[in-house]
């Protein structure tokens, strides 16, 4: 099939981890693909894709006509069988371009749980399906009426379940360590994520303090990037914690760090799906995370993983210290977790829903 994708983001999360492994894989599988992006995205090097396949695009925002009538031009030029958009203020162009074209289907991926508006209503009236990344997801789409229950799928996010496994097989975690220039012998408790404050990463620090006392040895990293990073390393060292709490900024590897890590943490506000949770349990990671919508999906409590409640910093920091006590639950909940992502968050399982929703073989489609 020849399938665009359409992504205006401007920096790398979860959803834009989705688009490029959704692409790549796409493309493996023998399919013609395009991406159109906006000006200084982050995807291009990312996507296994010829320079030709990258249509670079202002992608203002939802009523921007120019970029919509280059798109609807690309589209028929091209031949496109699929047009998938994957942020809200790109759905109106999507819908725009298919609609022009009778043979091309629109495919909207919901990634957030951020109320939509009256336009995106008339917007995915078009939509073949609309992705929800989770039943959560799905639910405040059928709350708000946005889309007809009957047009949604629920496809949880999937990653490479191999390639975590593999890079922890063979990752020399001493010199990994040693290269970010943190101690080889210490518990290490960690979490990844952009710096926003919906993350409540200051909860994380916090809870850190409270685990410190417990365990002076521990070493605690965050790894991310975002706007509120000096916030966060004041409090850091307010709180004394600045020879034990690291900031380690992007890093490509991050699934190495996942690996060397003995807890990881994740004390978000909220989470659509919880990518990096996921993440971390096919890296055979134990897990202590906020009670979320999404980590509820995730996770199942005690099993594979520990939920504590939203905002509670002695729960989450008092979770951490039962892992550290009692490192045969951390390595049983480590190994549990790892089996549940293999069985269902696989990148392949993923790519199997959505490439059955845009060769119509409804009846194979994953909803649940």
């Amino acid at each position: 099939m020849n399938i665009l994708q359409i992504s205006s983001a401007s920096s790398f999360g979860g959803g834009e981890r989705y688009v490029v492994d959704l692409t790549n894989a796409l493309v493996a599988r023998g399919h013609d693909v395009y991406v159109a992006v906006r000006p200084g995205s982050p995807l291009p090097g990312r996507l296994q894709l010829s320079p030709e396949k990258i249509v670079t695009l202002p992608l203002r925002n939802a009523l921007d006509v120019q970029t919509a009538r280059e798109l609807e031009k690309f589209v028929r030029r091209k031949a496109i069988d699929v047009v998938h958009a994957h942020m809200a203020r790109d759905y109106s162009l999507a819908s725009y371009a298919a609609r022009r074209n009778r043979q091309t289907k629109f495919i909207a991926t919901r990634h957030v749980l951020f109320k939509l508006n009256r336009l995106h209503r008339h917007t995915l009236a078009r939509a073949t399906r609309v992705i929800a990344v989770s039943e959560a997801v799905a639910r405040e789409l059928r709350a708000t009426q946005i889309v007809s229950n009957d047009r949604i799928a629920v496809i949880h996010n999937g990653i490479d379940v191999e390639r975590y496994s593999k890079t922890c097989v063979g990752l020399d975690r001493e010199s990994f360590l040693r290269s970010l220039q943190l101690r080889v012998d210490d518990p290490l408790v960690g979490s990844i994520g952009e710096l926003r404050t919906l993350k409540r990463h200051d909860d994380f620090i916090r809870a850190a303090a409270l685990v410190l006392k417990e365990f002076p040895e521990t070493q605690f990293v965050l790894a991310g990037v975002g706007e509120i990073r000096e916030q966060l390393e004041k409090l850091v060292a307010e709180l004394g914690l600045a020879d034990r709490f690291h900031f380690l900024g992007w890093l490509d590897d991050a699934e190495k760090l996942l690996c060397a890590m003995d807890v990881f943490v994740s004390a978000s506000e909220t989470e659509s799906f919880g990518l990096a949770i996921v993440e971390a349990m096919a890296a055979g990671t134990a897990v202590v995370a906020t009670a979320t919508e999404g980590a509820k999906e995730v996770i199942d409590d005690q099993q594979t993983g520990l939920l504590v409640p939203i905002g509670d910093v002695k729960r989450l920091a008092q979770s951490v210290i039962d892992l550290l006590q009692d490192p045969e639950k951390r390595r049983r909940l480590a190994t549990q977790s790892a089996q549940s992502a293999a069985q269902k968050f696989s990148l392949t399982r993923m790519v199997d829903a959505i490439e059955s929703i845009y060769l119509r073989r409804e009846d194979e489609i994953t909803l649940r």
